[in-house]
This record gives C-alpha cells, structure tokens and sequence, in this order.
C-alpha cells in the first residue's frame, strides 16, 4: 500500500481499516477517518483542479469548509453523484469515485489553461466590456460560449435517489461549534439543568483539540480533556450532541437552520436512514462558538499546488497523520504559524520560516522555532512562487525598513515542496450577523468581531477574537453559564497558545506584479479589486459583485478581510468606514434535497382528496385541480360533454335539488374569549355583534385595503366560531390571521386551528332542499322561521353529530353540512339517497360557478386580482363604517381607492344570445381607437347559462355602474364583438329563492 506522505504513526485515523477511493480513476489509498483531501495529500497528490476562469493549476489550501481549491464531483455509487464538494469535508470510504472538475481533456493537460496566458483581456467585469461588438453578437456568439465555459462542476442528471428529512427541535440554549470553547459553554449550560443542543460540523467534535497535541488543560493533554468532556456530555440526558451538522442559516427569534448528514461517509448507507436531515431549531439562548478562519498571504503566484494554510498544514500531520512535504516554508506575519512549523520538524519534515515581522517584533514563538532547530528569516516577504503542477520554491525579499516595499534585488528562492502560509484570522462571524447583530472593527485584531446584539445570542472563543486555549475555554464557559442563568465556573488552567500577528500594507501585492490572488474559487486577484475602485465602484457590495470577491460557495471565507483591507487602502479610507459584505445564508453550501426534504415527487405538490372523490370517481365524475385538491368538475352521463353536463346540473339546481362537495373550503376555528373581537379587526364587518347560530359573510381585505378573502363567520357559541375561507386561500388565510395575532393584536386571548381537514362539507342546494335533507336531520327544526338562511346548529345528520349551516352560494334555499371528515361519504350517500324522489343531481365546480355567476357572487382569485376593493365589486355595504379599526380601513380612505372612473363588476350580455365571451378579453368603448386603445376593463367570468337561456359574462369595467345599458365592445380571436353592460345579477335579482 503506497502513501509515501503517510506519517508511520498518529493522527485519529484507524489504521486498521485500510481502504482505497479513486481519483480520476487512479487508485487512492487510505484508512477509515480520512477525507478525501487527506488521502489525496498521503499518497502525493497535490494537482486537483483547475481554476474557474483562468484554468490555472490549484491544489488543497485548506482543511475544512473553507477550501476554495479542492472541489471535486464525488460519486458514492447507486446514482448518488455530487458535484463541487470540497475534498475537506467528504469523508472517503472504499469505493467512493472521485473525479476533477473544469478540465479537459484532462487534469494535467487542460487546454483551457491557455486563458492564463492571454493579454489581460478577461480581468474583473470583462464581461460588461469585451462582448460589445459586433452588435446582436452576444446572444448569437459570446452568450453560448461564455455559458459553456462557466461553472465548476456538471451538474447531475439523473433524479436524485436519496431521501432528505426535515426535523423541529426547542431546546434553551443551542452552542454552535463543539471546540474547546463550545464545549465550555454546553458544560455550563447542561450542569445548571437546561436542555443543551450543541452541534459540530466535523465528523468528530473537539475543533482545533483535535489536532493540539502539545497542550495540557488542568494537567490533562488536550484530547484528553475534549475525550472527557464529551463523554460527561454524552451522559446527560439533557443534552443532544449532533456531529457532521452545520448551523447554515440564523432567523428572528433564534431561529436557527441546522443540516445533519448522516449517511455521505458510509459506503453503504442503510435503506432506512436519510442523507441528510434539515433541523429547525428553537432555542432561547443561542452560544455562537464557530472559531475563526486563517487568512492566506496574498503574494503574486500564491496558487501554486503545495501552497497551503498554516493551520491545514498542522491539521494534516496531527490529526490525519499525513506530512504534505517533506521540505517545507512557513510563510506568516504571526505567532500561529510556529506551531505549524515545530510539528512539521517533530515530524520530520525540514522546516524554515519567512517571518514578515522584523526580529525585534516576534514574540517567545522565535525562540521556540529556533529551539527545535529551525531557521527563521525575519523582516521577509513572500513575492513570488515557481513550480508548475506542484510548488518547487518560494521566492522571498527582505522589507524595507518601512515595511512597505520589499527589497527586490535582495530576492532569494527557498526550495519547498510545499508552502504553509498565514496572514492571521478572521473570526467567523456570519450567524451574528444573520441574527441582525451589529458587528464592531477591532484594530488589535484586525478583524470585525460581534458587537451588540438583537437576539438572545451570545459569541465565544474564536468567533470573538480569543486565540488563546484557556481564554477561549473560560470565554465559552462563561457564554454557557450566563445564558442558563448559572454562576460562571471556575477558570482552567492550560498551556499557553501563540497569538498575535501584524498584517501586512494590504496594497502591497499591487507592487509586486503578477497575478497575486485574493479569492482563489472565483480567481479574483488583487489588480481586479484595485481596477474596480479605479472605475468607480466605491461600495463594498458593487465591487464585489463587479469582481465576484466573495461570492458563489465561497462567501469570503478566506478572502473577505484581504478585500476589504485592499478597497479600503485603494479609497483611502479605515476598513470600517468600507464595511462588510453581507453574509447571506446559507454561509457553507447545502444540498438542495435538504432543504426540499419531503417535498419531492408526488409529495412536492400532494395531491389531495375529499371523503367523497371515490364515490364522485365511481359516478364518472371528470377532476381539475383545484390548488392540490382534486374536485369533481362534472358528471357527464352517456355521451354528454362538458357543456351539456353542466346544462343539466344547473338545472337540477335550480329546478329541484343538487349535490356538492363542499368539502376543501378552508375552515378555521376562531375561539377565545376575545374571539369577536379579533374577527371584527380582520374583517371589513362587524362580526363580534352575531347571535349565537347565526353566520355573516365577510370580507378580508389586506393593509392596502384589497380583497384578500371571503368567507362565511358562524358563531357556534359566544367565545367560538366556526369560520369559512375560499379552498385556494385557506392556508394563506390562517397565516394572516395569525401574523396579526402574533405581532400587533398580541394581547387578545384567541386561538386559531385549523379544521379544513377535520369537517367533510356536503352542500345541499335547490328548492328541494329541505324536503331532501330533513328526513335525516333530528335535534332540529328546518321550517324557515326555526331556522332562515344564514344560521348554524349542532344537530345530528343520518345519525352523525354535525354543524348544519344554512347557506347558499346558487341563490337557491341552500343547506351546509359539516360532518367529520370519516363520516363524510356515509352521510353524502345517505342525503344522495333521500334525494332520489326530488331527482337530485351531483354538480361540479364548473356548474357551481355558472350557478353564482347566474346571481353575481364572486369569486376571489377571479373577479379579484389583488387591485380590487369592496366598492368595485358592489359589495361596500359589507364594511362597516361603525368601527374603529380593522386591517386595511385606512387604506380604504386614499383617494385613488374612491376616484369615480375605477373598475367596477358589471354584467356582460353580447350581442348573439349563445356567443360566449372569452375570459380575459379586454373591453373597449369603440372600436375607431387608434393603437394603442384605450382599454376599459377586462371579462373575470364568463359562461353558457341555460337557466338565463343565454350567455353571460362578469366583468371589470372603468365606472361600469354608471356605464349600464351602454354598447360596449369585447375582444375576441378575430377582433370585436359588441355587448351590452348590465347588472350582475342575472337570475332572481330581488333574492326571493334563497328564502324559499
């Protein structure tokens, strides 16, 4: 087994479970703990990828989620194919394929690496300026080539065989990041009795622990210490640990998004777990302890493969066992790095180091390296760096005294296989700022760090800018202890960690020429930055969108600081006065199928049922979708169409009895003491004025004053009622209720549930309604003056308790039972019998919509766009002048809602009795216009009615009250065709029927 870079001893990895991966179809070996970067590295490879617009060669930087290089198309077999994962974090197994992006036609040779060798003709926005001319070229020419060549990895397409979860956890304090300072904090919190979620997005918790082995903590070795912590955690019932998760997003009332994988690092994962799982989690508290991210030197051919973190490089050796070269140079402006260094020479490596801080500068660190017998050259500056698939020499200079241009001539190269660079840290500090906290510059720290906050959110260790072990332990325990409101524990004892660094003039890398890169995943480099301040982009966010600083998965891991350092010096200006780019969720890239979970396939867009589609299916009845409800257009006998099916409905309707399935109106439960009241602040009515068994249509309207919904109240009892929606809006419906309830009527005791699925509602319809029904009904007198239209009793219906509504939407004498929901074919078959001697007839929703159009009922969604108020559809006598207050009567004062000349609902009768208008056709007043005509409204309904014995349409016309019996003209497939405005009301105007 060859892995010539593998150390013979150490790391974490179980050198008893051998395995091999494949890397461009070349055999890769390793052991289980391995990712995929650390196996690459053991067996000698460096070269992984190209770079995304210059095709240049890129090795590993890094060793987490911060890698920018290293992002390869990973198939772990079985379909399960993944682009643009970063060899960092994929975790290798034996069979696991993985393969190069962004090459061809292959990884050593790549043609499209010539790009790099062009004039300097595609350097930041090049695309705004290059493509210009011929004209129409770009989208004929430049567009398809650019497209092709754009992108890192391809993406996968097959359907994707995985299963995803979606999972709603509250705890009182959720910690995330489970290194030294994490790990403090769950302490503290779980010893004082909270429920602790602490979550990791290594595979194994412990941060930087895992790979300190020369630290003591309370004269323990540091793993010991993490090992003993965990297990005390482990112990606690009141503590959930979720490793290999990362917190992705952080939302208002500490809300926070985690994504679990759980099955990526198993060869074969089991059938019954998910890939990964989406948590949503609810914490009082929050403790931010996500550590900090090392900053690269920016020098000219700083890209090279071998070129890596200080940080990674200590990582490789101590955690995975894996030196990445065997001649190696440090190259840092701070103490860190040291540590990196005394490693690499303890395990054999021969190690030199370029400090940019004169001797003078340097700290106890100096005196450590030259201990363990290695040199140090203080005062010089990386410029440069040669190789070709792999790093052969750095080349440095000494500073001028100054510190602000290297001495050139004084240049020597250092012979390296591999270079571990650090320009110092930046705290990682994007879940603060997603929860709106305010972000504060510190200058000793170079670096933005979290100040005041919105949330109950606290930041420890690293992510504050605490680089020492024991003060990052005791800052984490601290953030612990106060956010479960316990006395702070004792402070530790541990081995002193180097810290420090001096940064760099950030314009330094402009002096040097070349291509010296500050955000290596998009290949943004220091001359880009400086060209677009040069142009005049002066924000933060233009430049980085005009340079791609900081975009894509990339978020400015590791270059966010060196570009605003750079913007910053080019506009003469303190880095706080640029600020930072927005760190928008999610900051470390997530699956799609985590976020979709469940929602896939037939559960994207579920398809849903009533109690009554067997038996309406059983009957022939035809479907349409009705939002994800399935509802029952019509019922075609023999050879009947649509149109003769309908015709015969409407008339059973209207001659006798029908049958509908009412079943997917939306229906809320509004109950409380304060129940009244807060309906008559969501509605245009009064509503807290009903008697109990009596129902009021309303209006909802939204803050600008439009009709949102309709619906039926019916109060059940004096602190409850029984509220209806349109089947469309039910869910939108209840989300407003209850934003409102939950945000500006806080005080109110009501509660909202949602019962759409709990009730079957059967409607009864046609002068024969009653006669149908009654036989069935008991506890319950059906003669007009006992119970009139509009009221509501609990009864029993063919035995089964239910809430009978008398109500109509035909304009006949209408009954609604609500039954629950088990019951709701037993009772439809029951009334479907009793209505045999009356003819009855099941109807659809195409003859539901005929028959309310027959009496101008609308419908929100059609004879509403969002624009429409009360007034315009006639129907202004429903909001109440008497109140106060309720959502939108303010709006409903503006001017433009009241001008004379607004859209109004009006009848349509064309001139040819059977000629039916098209819905959506726009309405003129004369057909001499010149183009563009005036328009005067649109037709929102329209439909054959045999019971009007013609056609007949709803419309929305320009001041259509006023414009009754005037001609007007209606578009159509061939031009124009005349109609008369009319009232909307087609069949019994005075209302008579409904009453009996």
């Amino acid at each position: 087994m060859s892995q010539p870079f593998r150390l013979p001893t150490g790391g974490r990895i179980d050198r008893s479970s051998p395995l091999v991966l494949t890397f461009d179809g070349r055999a890769v070996h390793g052991f289980a703990g391995d990712t995929v970067a650390s196996a690459l590295l053991a067996n000698g490879v460096h070269l992984v990828g190209r770079s995304f617009k210059y095709h240049r060669p890129r090795g590993v930087l890094a060793a987490g989620v911060e890698e920018p290089n290293a992002l390869l198309d990973v198939d772990r077999g079985g379909g399960r194919r993944e682009p643009n994962v970063r060899a960092t974090v994929a975790e290798a197994f034996a069979g696991l394929a993985v393969t190069s992006q962004n090459r061809w036609p292959s990884l050593e040779r790549d043609l499209a690496s010539i790009a790099d060798r062009l004039p300097p003709v595609i350097g930041a926005g090049f695309y705004y300026k290059t493509f210009m001319w011929p004209p129409k070229a770009w989208v004929r020419l430049y567009e398809p080539l650019i497209r092709r060549a754009a992108g890192l990895g391809r993406a996968p397409d097959g359907a994707d065989p995985e299963r995803y979860e979606h999972r709603h956890a509250h705890c009182d304090i959720l910690v995330v990041g489970a290194g030294p300072a994490g790990i403090a904090a769950a302490m503290a919190a779980s010893t004082a009795g909270r429920r602790v979620i602490l979550c990791d997005e290594q595979a194994e918790p412990g941060g930087a622990l895992l790979h300190d082995q020369t630290s003591d903590i309370d004269d323990l070795p540091a793993q010991a210490w993490l090992a003993d912590g965990l297990a005390t955690l482990a112990r606690r019932a009141n503590v959930r640990l979720l490793a290999r998760t990362t917190a992705v997003s952080y939302y208002n009332h500490n809300h926070v998004a985690l994504v679990e994988r759980l099955t990526d690092h198993l060869a074969e994962p089991p059938a019954s777990r998910p890939r990964e799982r989406l948590w949503q989690v609810r914490a009082r508290e929050v403790v931010l302890a996500t550590g900090a991210h090392e900053r690269p030197l920016t020098f000219p051919d700083n890209d090279r493969p071998g070129i890596m973190l200080a940080e990674a490089v200590r990582i490789y050796i101590n955690r995975y066992g894996v030196l990445p070269g065997r001649r190696i140079v440090v190259a840092t402006n701070g103490a860190s790095a040291y540590e990196t260094a005394i490693d690499a020479r303890r395990a054999g490596a021969a190690v030199s180091i370029v400090d940019t801080r004169a001797s003078d500068r340097i700290g106890p660190e100096l005196d450590a390296a030259r201990a363990a017998g290695i040199e140090v050259l203080a005062g010089f500056v990386p410029i440069g760096s040669k190789g070709r698939h792999r790093v052969t020499a750095l080349r440095v200079a000494r500073l001028s005294p100054d510190g602000a241009l290297p001495d050139v001539p004084d240049a020597r190269d250092l012979a390296c296989d591999c270079v571990a660079v650090s320009a110092g840290w930046t705290p990682a500090v994007h879940l603060f700022s997603q929860s709106r906290g305010r972000l504060e510059f510190d200058t000793a720290r170079d670096a933005f760090l979290p100040g005041s906050s919105v949330q109950a959110v606290r930041s420890a260790g690293a992510a504050v800018g605490l680089y020492d072990l024991a003060a990052c332990i005791a800052s984490g325990a601290r953030a612990g202890a106060e956010s479960a409101g316990a006395p702070v524990p004792p402070a530790v004892h541990a081995t002193p960690t180097l810290t420090g660094f001096a940064p760099l003039p950030p314009d330094l890398p402009l002096r040097l020429g070349g291509k010296a890169f500050v955000d290596f995943q998009n290949d943004v480099t220091a001359k880009d930055l400086a060209l677009a301040v040069s142009e005049g982009f002066e924000s933060i966010e233009h430049v980085k969108r005009y340079t791609t600083s900081g975009m894509a998965t990339d978020q400015g891991k590791t270059s966010s600081m060196a570009t605003m350092g750079l913007v910053a010096t080019r506009r003469g200006l303190a880095v706080p006065a640029v600020g930072t780019t927005t760190f928008r969720p999610p900051y470390t890239p997530v699956s799609f199928g985590a976020l979709a979970g469940q929602s896939r396939d037939r559960l994207f867009d579920p398809v849903r049922t009533t109690p009554v589609h067997d038996w309406a299916a059983a009957q022939g009845a035809r479907f349409e979708d009705v939002g994800s409800w399935k509802r029952a257009h019509y019922f075609p006998r023999a050879s009947e169409d649509m149109a003769a099916a309908v015709r015969r409905e409407t008339i059973a309707v209207r001659g006798s009895v029908g049958l509908f399935d009412a079943s997917t109106l939306g229906k809320i439960e509004v109950v409380g003491p304060d129940a009244g009241r807060f309906l008559d602040l969501m509605y245009a009515g009064i509503m807290s004025t009903l008697a109990v068994g009596r129902c009021r249509y309303g209006l909802m309207l939204k803050e600008d004053g439009f009709i949102l919904d309709d619906g039926i109240v019916a109060r059940l009892a004096d602190d409850r009622f029984h509220v209806t929606t349109t089947t469309g809006g039910a869910a939108r419906v209840l989300a407003h209720m209850e934003d409102y309830l939950q945000t500006e009527f806080t005080t109110l005791r009501v509660f909202l549930t949602s019962i759409t699925e709990q009730w079957a509602v059967i409607a009864v319809q046609g002068p024969k309604a009653r006669e149908t029904i009654a036989p069935l009904v008991d506890d319950l007198d059906l003669v007009d003056a006992a119970f009139p239209h509009m009221s509501i009793a609990r009864c029993r219906v063919a035995g089964v308790p239910a809430r009978l509504m008398r109500a109509s939407f035909t304009g006949e004498r209408g009954f609604e039972i609500n039954v629950p929901a088990d019951y709701g074919r037993a009772v439809w078959e029951a009334v479907f019998a009793a209505g045999r001697a009356h003819q009855i007839a099941p109807y659809g929703t195409e003859a539901m919509h005929v028959l309310r159009a027959e009496k101008g009922f609308i419908i929100v969604g059609q004879e509403t766009d969002g624009t429409v108020t009360p007034d315009d559809v006639g129907l202004a006598r429903l909001v109440s002048v008497k109140k106060p207050d309720f959502v939108g009567k303010r709006s409903l004062r503006r001017p433009d809602l009241s001008r004379p000349n607004r859209k109004q609902l009006v009848g349509l009768l064309s001139d040819a009795f059977h000629e039916q208008l098209d819905e959506g056709a726009q309405i003129v007043a004369h057909t001499g216009q010149p183009i563009p005509m005036t328009m005067l409204g649109h037709v929102t309904s329209s439909y054959m009615s045999a019971c009007a014995g013609r056609a007949i349409a709803l419309a929305l016309l320009a001041d259509g009250r006023h414009r009754i019996g005037e001609t007007v003209h209606v578009t159509t497939a061939d031009g124009f065709t005349r109609a008369t405005v009319a009232r909307p009301v087609f069949i019994d105007p005075e209302g008579n029927r409904v009453h009996g």
